[in-house]
């Protein structure tokens, strides 16, 4: 698509020069640009905006230094305006990176006043009083309630010699007709723009409707460029030429076999401002010419003959290297930094590149081996042209590493793994079931420099497979069976609670330090978390219960899988709610201020000091408002405050900071 673009941009531009040409050393002209916001639709997906871009571009480097040329723009600054018309450029002698740089900074967001930006450049040529031509180029329609085309008539009739040229982007049938009216009333062209191979066919016949008999000129004298380069060169080296003049900054200095073609072009850098560079020699011996070429017509304008000879760089490499090993390498001279040494198959192609370095400025490095045993050569390969010129040759055998593990393992645990050596640093040992595909890795540690580490077991039990697998190519090559059993484990809390206390949790063992408990509604999805706690290395701990009351579950999960391996029932009851733990205590649900009721208990605590304390609801429980110490019996008489309010009775053991019941009593 970007070919097809750039084609039609450079098609473009020659139908523009073309259309420029009769008013060489003539007519000044100005190019009017459409800026309106539909210039951002694309041709073969580049935008208009782009092509329009590199069609002037392309236009001003070729721009007759005689002919003055301006630039008018609109709808480039604001959104429905149809005044929005501005002259960028008065028209001078063209300034070329000026003018490229005001071009590309247009951006389009506006209307297409197209009728009065042709009378704004007309009037910017004084067309009344000089000849003036005009290049239109537009994606669009007039939208601004003017007619171009009696514009047009009207400027041809009151103009010296006023001339109109019209290069139109993707334009339907009746939009070519209001356009093209504007060329055809002033003796302009009319150029379409609907794909790169219509425009190159309209362009041909309108370049031809406009061929005039120019007057007859001198042969050119063509310029010669002195070249300096080294008689004879190593293939693939980076080398110093240079020339005694530039010619033009776009002309390029290239080197081709001897007998190329005219215009050929290889490995080449640009002139610029320069009178030297570097060109990197082809990869094939033999005789070549330096050349400058002009970029105007690939004309060769200077030459200067180079031999390039054949490099020989020896290789150096360990007769037998373990697979997916790092090894060392070693090389006698660097051609070029981006020569690269790479280890492939004994028969592999030429140019074939697998694990690989590049030579830079060293002479040794390391390359990794490949997983596969068998007969390998390390390669000192050119940048250029991928051509082998160093070769040492290389057995790769196969690595056995034996590895430890237990035979069986509760599931989600941590446990201990070892191997006898290490391959590669980057190699790792990982656990899978035992019929896993080749290169499955799942829970696994790098092997690094040790010989032993800690693996985590997965959540599902089976039978297992610890292996060492080779990080070039996921190769297997050590393994150890393991068996992943059930664990077991107990979890009991107190059964029910009131919403947002504290709940005191107990459980048997721990898989798993990073195991967790959490309270979840019941029937909760499996590995659900809400409020929760990591079981480290304890096996009790308190959570806060839930809000909202309701049957709730505590549950013992493995963070391996998110598995839970046990659960209680917890119920949660309102804040206020009455909860006994022994005591039994019962006290009227209502009283009223300053009245004096009656409280009983059927049970009791083992300390020495126990009390029956009034307190307000939201007190903490060993806060009281008063408190009276059981001496004996199972009764006993409370006054009410004389506040109302909600209050509560509480069986305080105090000796074993032990709350045994309570009772809400509203004071009315």
């Amino acid at each position: 698509m970007k070919l097809v673009a750039s084609k039609l941009a450079a098609t473009v531009a020659a139908g523009v020069i073309a259309c420029a040409t009769m008013a060489q050393a003539a007519d000044d002209v100005v190019i009017v640009y459409d800026g309106s916001g539909s210039m951002w639709g694309q041709i073969d997906g580049t935008t208009k905006v782009e092509i329009a871009r590199d069609v002037l571009a392309d236009l001003v480097q070729d721009w007759d230094a005689e002919t003055n040329l301006g630039l008018v723009a609109y709808g480039h600054r604001s959104q429905g305006d149809c005044s929005d018309i501005e002259t960028l450029i008065t028209p001078a002698p063209v300034e070329r990176s000026s003018f490229i740089d005001t071009v590309n900074a247009i951006m389009p967001v506006g209307k297409t006043p197209i009728s009065a930006s042709i009378q704004h450049a007309a009037d910017l040529l004084a067309y009344r009083d000089n000849p003036a031509t005009v290049v239109l180029i537009s994606d669009g329609v007039e939208t601004c309630n003017a007619d171009p085309c009696a514009l047009s008539a009207q400027l041809a009739k009151q103009g010296v010699k006023f001339t109109a040229h019209v290069v139109g982007f993707d334009l339907d049938d009746a939009a070519q007709a209001s356009l093209s009216c504007i060329a055809d009333n002033t003796g302009g062209m009319f150029v379409p723009a609907g794909n790169a191979d219509e425009l190159q066919n309209a362009l041909a016949q309108v370049q031809d409707a406009m061929v005039v008999e120019p007057e007859p000129t001198p042969e050119p004298v063509i310029p010669e460029v002195i070249l300096t380069a080294p008689a004879q060169v190593t293939t693939g080296a980076v080398f110093d030429v240079s020339w005694d003049k530039t010619i033009d900054s776009s002309d390029f200095i290239t080197i081709v076999p001897a007998d190329a073609d005219e215009g050929t072009r290889h490995s080449h850098i640009r002139a610029r401002d320069d009178l030297s560079g570097k060109l990197t020699a082809p990869a094939t011996p033999g005789l070549y010419e330096v050349r400058y070429v002009l970029d105007e017509g690939d004309r060769t304008i200077g030459v200067a003959s180079v031999e390039l000879v054949e490099a020989g760089v020896t290789v150096t490499a360990p007769a037998q290297v373990t697979t997916g090993a790092v090894f060392d390498i070693s090389w006698d001279k660097t051609v070029n930094a981006t020569d690269y040494i790479t280890i492939v198959p004994a028969d592999a192609d030429e140019g074939t590149r697998h694990n690989h370095i590049r030579a830079r400025d060293d002479l040794s490095g390391k390359l990794t081996a490949p997983a596969t045993p068998g007969l390998y050569e390390v390669r000192y390969v050119l940048d250029e042209g991928d051509r082998t010129i160093g070769v040492a040759s290389v057995e790769l055998v196969e690595a056995g590493v034996t590895v430890t593990a237990p035979e069986q393992v509760t599931t989600g645990a941590v446990f201990d793994v070892s191997w006898d050596m290490t391959v590669n640093a980057v190699d790792y040992v990982t656990i899978v079931p035992a019929d896993a595909d080749e290169g499955t890795r799942q829970n696994h540690i790098r092997a690094r420099d040790g010989l032993s580490g800690k693996l985590t077991a997965p959540a599902t039990p089976g039978l297992y497979e610890v292996r060492y697998v080779l990080d070039e190519g996921d190769r297997t090559i050590g393994v150890a069976s393991v068996e992943l059993v059930e664990p077991e484990v107990g979890i009991s809390g107190p059964g029910i609670v009131r919403a947002g206390t504290q709940v005191d949790i107990v459980w048997s063992s721990v898989i798993n330090p990073v195991d967790y408990v959490t309270i979840v509604p019941a029937g909760a999805d499996e590995g659900a978390r809400q409020t929760h706690l990591r079981v480290r290395d304890k096996t009790e701990g308190r959570l806060k219960a839930p809000e909202e009351t309701g049957l709730y579950e505590i549950r013992y999960v493995l963070e391996e899988g998110r598995r839970t391996l046990a659960s209680a029932p917890l119920e949660v009851v309102a804040a206020d709610a009455p909860l006994d733990d022994g005591a039994g205590l019962s006290a009227p649900e209502t009283a009223t201020t300053g009245e004096t009721i009656t409280v009983t208990w059927t049970g009791g605590g083992e300390g020495a000091d126990q009390r029956i304390a009034l307190a307000l609801k939201e007190q903490p429980d060993f806060s009281w408002i008063s408190a009276q110490k059981i001496e004996a019996g199972q009764s006993m008489e409370l006054k009410m405050p004389d506040e109302p309010g909600l209050y509560e009775v509480r069986y305080l053991d105090v000796s074993n900071r032990t709350l045994l019941g309570r009772s809400v009593v509203e004071v009315k």
